[in-house]
């Protein structure tokens, strides 16, 4: 069952400061997204950290389709926390031409172009949007100025191969926000995009 999503037409608030778009991202050290089991082999308290960190502001997903069929597939039924409870409960709108053949909750599909669409839901009142997952996704919003900060997570392994998150993408300039090592050693990388 899939619903269009249609956010309030209201605007934020004056004073309210603007909704933010924040992906977060495992890579390897040569940038590849796709598959990060392949790379992410180790696990410690201070990226589990970082990752509830992320989310704890965001009160909006946006996924593209496959992520949505693979994930709402899995987190369901996952006890993988903090972030099972989050993306079952979250608002999840889904970039996607078809109707969505998988229920789960709190999922519609976007009425529109996906870029509009994130730049009005931005203009609504409320916490960070998340990107999570889709890479495309998330490619089509930086090349389109729409993302606002980016939670990395680099393993310090080369695939050599896969999805790069920045494949084909424009020259965008980023600030660094945070940057520390792991025990495990991935890199913990919080940066702002530069305007």
């Amino acid at each position: 069952m899939s619903f269009q999503a249609h956010p309030d037409t209201n605007e934020t608030k004056a004073g309210q400061s603007p909704r933010k778009v924040v992906g977060g991202y495992f890579l390897s050290l040569d940038g590849v997204a796709e598959a990060p089991d392949r790379f992410i082999t180790a696990w410690d308290d201070e990226t589990d950290a970082s990752g509830a960190d992320l989310i704890k502001t965001q009160d909006a997903v946006i996924l593209g389709r496959r992520s949505y069929d693979a994930w709402a597939q899995f987190w369901p039924g996952s006890e993988i926390e903090p972030f099972a409870s989050f993306i079952n409960a979250v608002p999840k709108y889904v970039a996607t031409s078809t109707p969505l053949e998988r229920e789960w909750t709190n999922s519609r599909v976007i009425d529109g172009g996906l870029v509009d669409f994130v730049r009005h839901l931005k203009g609504r009142p409320g916490g960070d949007i998340g990107l999570h997952g889709s890479i495309s996704v998330a490619r089509t919003l930086l090349a389109a100025d729409v993302v606002d900060e980016l939670r990395l997570v680099i393993a310090p392994t080369i695939v050599g191969s896969g999805q790069g998150l920045f494949d084909g993408l424009p020259p965008i300039r980023l600030e660094t926000i945070r940057s520390t090592a792991s025990p495990s050693g991935h890199l913990l990388v919080d940066y702002r995009v530069v305007r």
